[in-house]
């Protein structure tokens, strides 16, 4: 009995006052290991289902599909295709798969927290696209699964956005280290990308659990780094140059690839309105173009680590490299325009790979007395292109080390990895989830100065009209009558430049009356409203700097 009425007097803390340091450190441990567990059994089901459909996972799939009947190569991706489209027809509002994107956004702009229904439907969805042909990676199913358990932590301990945040950069990181066997980049992965601070609080319960997962993921899969790669040798400060060059040629790749997929979203868009193709539909229809094209190029389907190892070891020519990373870029597009699933951090490798081996045979065939080997330079593309797509230069350098076990080949990846996400922050908008959520109107890569605005609601700063502090009645009717008003719904990403524009004290707060005619609720003064904002951004520097 006094062991129940502790737990229970504990819980009750918990919930009403948050966790302790003591509390949260454990909490990152058993976090940690439920998103490595979740991550690891979602590899597992992509190589199962893989395994029976297909005979092989993902490790010798390319190379068994050019063997397998045309049939089976066309139609499996039809058929997952029309499951994916009728799963996130049925369980999301818009028939889109959650993404890293959708994490940041909800770290910055949803109190730490990301739909749970959307993101278990998204999680089944690109399980599927993983498993029957789809052309992308399992990193960003796997982020937003981590997300969905760390809300549903959040939400049952009632967490502030600051624990809610730090909860789930400790689930990213576990679940990207447990996926990829990665713990140092996985703690960085989560700083960097998700809560894009480094703040000392959330240090320790982040190492906490990408250690937990990590462990949890040798224990299960061995450790092993995904690729073995042959000997490397860098003639130092001759070659280095090179590496410099490649990181310009590799920038310019990922700025090719992202923005393939964005014109693949844009054209599919028109062309479902225009057919009137139904949402379920559309994956299917992804799923056959994917089907056709692995008929001569099976390279494609999946995550395609086979064909990055071979880059990674030589294995492919100049020509083959080439067409290779044409094909997949294309098939990538038509699997994130086909709204199929999955993350672009594994096609970002497999084209960053591709393009280090086709750079280097070139480089090695012009100057062979002056160069470490073509391997070294497919090494460094597979780094830079991920770096410039992710928009996390130290994460990706250092998972792309703990990938493939070679640290001695560090110059290489850091210089081209330097030019690469230089050269491509300046054509995006600083990565490929930033500038997702830029195309949706949400402004997270300029920083909270920019994107602060849009977490105060205009109800939270708004005072009632008929109160004491009210607003006039008459200044508020002049500028109704003038259309300067903010609804109910509205934040302070609108009401701002309306001050801007106006130069009066306050805006008013207007509802549809019941004659159709705006009835005033209330109003928002100017100085309420920079207070708030001003409030917003010191919690985010205490936040940051704590």
């Amino acid at each position: 009995m006094a062991a129940r009425r502790a737990a229970v007097e504990g819980w009750s803390a918990l919930r009403q006052r948050g966790p302790g340091q003591a509390q949260f450190w454990l909490m990152a441990l058993f976090l940690g290991l439920a998103a490595g567990g979740a991550a690891i059994l979602f590899r597992l089901a992509i190589s199962q289902i893989q395994t029976l459909i297909y005979g092989a996972d993902d490790v010798r799939l390319h190379s068994t599909l050019e063997r397998t009947h045309w049939a089976v190569v066309v139609g499996v991706p039809v058929l997952g295709g029309a499951l994916v489209g009728w799963i996130l027809s049925r369980f999301t509002d818009d028939g889109k798969a959650r993404s890293v994107a959708h994490v940041i956004e909800g770290a910055a702009l949803r109190r730490g927290r990301v739909e749970l229904r959307a993101g278990l439907a998204s999680a089944a969805a690109s399980l599927v696209t993983l498993s029957t042909g789809g052309s992308s990676g399992r990193e960003g199913p796997v982020v937003h699964l981590a997300a969905v358990i760390s809300s549903w932590v959040s939400e049952r301990i009632r967490a502030t956005p600051m624990t809610a945040r730090d909860l789930m950069g400790c689930a990213v990181a576990a679940a990207v280290s447990a996926s990829f066997n990665a713990p140092i980049a996985g703690a960085l992965f989560a700083q960097e990308v998700i809560l894009r601070h480094f703040a000392l609080h959330a240090y320790a319960p982040i190492v906490i659990a990408s250690i937990a997962g990590a462990a949890l993921g040798r224990a299960t899969m061995g450790n092993v780094t995904e690729f073995v790669l042959p000997p490397q040798s860098l003639s130092f400060y001759q070659e280095l140059p090179a590496f410099l060059l490649l990181g310009l040629v590799c920038g310019l790749t990922a700025v090719a690839l992202m923005r393939a997929i964005f014109l693949a979203e844009d054209v599919g868009d028109r062309a479902q309105a225009l057919l009137r193709i139904p949402a379920w539909a559309r994956p299917a229809a992804a799923g056959l173009l994917l089907g056709l094209i692995a008929l001569r190029f099976p390279h494609i389907i999946g995550v395609g680590y086979e064909t990055t190892s071979r880059a990674l070891t030589g294995a492919l020519g100049l020509r083959e490299a080439v067409l290779f990373a044409v094909v997949k870029a294309a098939a990538v597009a038509i699997t994130f325009g086909g709204r199929m699933g999955g993350g672009v951090f594994s096609p970002s490798l497999m084209m960053g790979a591709l393009t280090g081996l086709a750079f280097g045979t070139v480089a090695v065939a012009l100057f062979p007395a002056m160069s470490g080997g073509q391997t070294l330079y497919a090494l460094a593309g597979m780094g830079a292109v991920a770096a410039a797509v992710l928009g996390a230069p130290i994460s990706t350098t250092l998972i792309v080390f703990e990938l493939t076990g070679d640290w001695q080949a560090g110059l290489a990846v850091m210089a081209s990895v330097s030019l690469s996400t230089l050269v491509a922050s300046r054509m995006v908008d600083r990565s490929f989830f930033l500038t997702q959520l830029e195309r949706r109107n949400l402004h997270l890569a300029e920083g909270p100065h920019r994107w602060a605005p849009a977490t105060i609601a205009v109800r939270d700063v708004m005072r009632l009209a008929g109160a004491e502090d009210g607003p006039s009645l008459s200044a508020a009717q002049a500028l109704i009558e003038q259309g300067a008003v903010l609804r109910m719904d509205d934040t302070l990403e609108r009401a701002l430049p309306m001050f801007a524009r106006h130069s009066g004290p306050m805006l008013p707060v207007v509802a549809e009356g019941e004659d159709g005619r705006p009835e005033l609720i209330g109003a928002v003064f100017h100085l309420d409203a920079l207070r708030a904002y001003v409030r917003v951004l010191e919690e985010n520097l205490r936040e940051e700097h704590g």
